[in-house]
């Protein structure tokens, strides 16, 4: 019994140090993760032989009336982390925040690829920004297989040096545009420094490239009328709600039935950009059809759910405490996909939210048809609504809560905008006569 003590003690203390490196949580709640843990396996020995959720049920109910409710919660995430993924590594942990080096110092891209993934997962970046990371890095390493020879095929020595001369190569070979560039520094950086612990020094100083100020383009309302009247079906739906709410293409794709709220004429936006909750403007004259719209997905989930599909993926793990909920309706997405597919990561068939594929093509072509001379996209429309607004005289600080911008800064762009649209200087020319 002594030896099993201190074999647990010594996994806590490597489970509390892979907390810490993982930056899975907050340094400062790192030792009452490993605190709730420890509680966890005193306890299990009451009720042997149970699975694991028993187990953690058992727990939970034993410590349900004497913990308040957020640490209910916190040890119940606790016990998940450890038994989901602390005790699902091997050896070295590789396949979390390491990756094996040979005696050179090359690692093997397969590697540094699945590292970095789980590590975007466990810290619950949006999928978007986990695509886009492993994107950089793949293109990463088919650099370095052209400049170097590799000892072993699918392996790279990575150095402040090369990330340097990638990031040189897209700017002066390439001719990438800035933002462009620090896309691919994030994503570089995030590698070098969470995944291989490869100190970068001074290369963002040295290399990345700084982006001028740029003024949005915006439509007019007259502008928005013409190009509306070139879109029908859903595309239309979509873009009157992006330009109604000033929401971001993908929050618009996102949308669960639960979060339109009719009453108040309102949309919540759940986990935006930066994993932030807010409310925005629900568009009065929209809501019939929307609520049109709705009837037809509701009836598309029914004939799911009567072919013994219809879950939805759901946030977090929100499917593992309520595993029911994936069918309901509320948790369906607005905007369904129009095809049942494959989900990657449990492999259940599920159906997914909207591509932006779709409005983004239907912005496009409507912004041809209406004869706009503006280099408008999706994006334009939440550039519009936020002028609009200014226009109206509603407070920066009302418009910088509906955008979900975390600094005022980013908001005050668009007043450059609204100064010059509402009081524009006469010309010297005009005033020739």
């Amino acid at each position: 019994m002594d030896n099993q003590r201190r074999d647990n003690e010594l996994d806590l203390s490597r489970f509390g140090e892979y907390l810490l490196r993982s930056r899975i949580v907050a340094e400062k709640y790192a030792p009452y993760y490993v605190r709730w843990v420890r509680k966890f396996m005193a306890q299990a020995t009451v009720a042997p032989g149970l699975g694991i959720e028993d187990r953690i049920t058992v727990y939970l109910d034993w410590l349900r009336g004497n913990v308040e409710s957020w640490q209910l919660d916190q040890a119940e995430k606790a016990v998940r982390l450890y038994f989901s993924h602390y005790l699902s590594l091997t050896g070295t942990e590789v396949g979390a925040t390491e990756v094996r080096r040979d005696e050179l110092g090359y690692v093997s891209k397969v590697e540094v690829m699945s590292a970095t993934r789980r590590l975007i997962q466990l810290r619950h970046y949006s999928h978007a920004t986990e695509l886009t990371y492993l994107n950089w890095i793949e293109r990463f390493f088919l650099y370095m297989d052209g400049v170097e020879k590799p000892i072993k095929e699918g392996t790279s020595k990575v150095t402040p040096q090369s990330v340097t001369d990638y990031l040189a190569y897209l700017a002066v070979n390439r001719r990438v545009a800035s933002s462009t560039q620090n896309q691919a520094f994030n994503a570089l950086l995030f590698m070098c420094r969470e995944v291989l612990r490869v100190d970068l020094g001074d290369v963002s100083h040295n290399i990345r490239s700084h982006q001028g100020a740029r003024l949005p383009v915006v439509l007019s309302a007259e502008e928005v009328k013409a190009l509306f009247s070139h879109m029908s079906g859903t595309s239309r739906l979509m873009a009157a709600l992006i330009y109604g709410g000033g929401l971001r293409v993908m929050e618009c794709c996102q949308l669960r039935v639960k979060d339109i709220d009719f009453h108040n004429n309102l949309i919540f936006v759940r986990r935006g950009k930066g994993d932030q909750d807010r409310s925005t403007i629900l568009a009065e004259s929209i809501k019939p059809a929307l609520v049109a719209h709705l009837a037809g997905v509701k009836a598309l989930h029914e004939q799911d759910l009567a072919k013994r599909y219809g879950e939805v993926a759901l946030p977090g793990a929100l499917a593992v405490k309520y595993p029911n909920a994936g069918k309901e309706w509320c948790w369906q997405y607005v905007f369904p996909s129009r095809i049942l597919s494959v989900d990657q990561r449990d492999g259940k068939i599920r159906r997914f939210h909207a591509t932006d594929t779709a409005i983004q093509t239907a912005i496009r072509d409507a912004v041809r048809a209406a004869g706009i001379a503006k280099p408008a996209s999706v994006h334009t429309l939440r550039h519009s609504f936020a002028t609009t607004l200014l226009l109206n005289g509603v407070d920066l600080r009302q418009i910088q809560t509906y955008l979900g911008h975390k600094k005022v800064e980013t908001t005050m762009i668009y007043t450059h905008v609204v100064k010059d649209m509402r009081n524009p200087a006469t010309s010297p020319l005009d005033m020739l006569g």
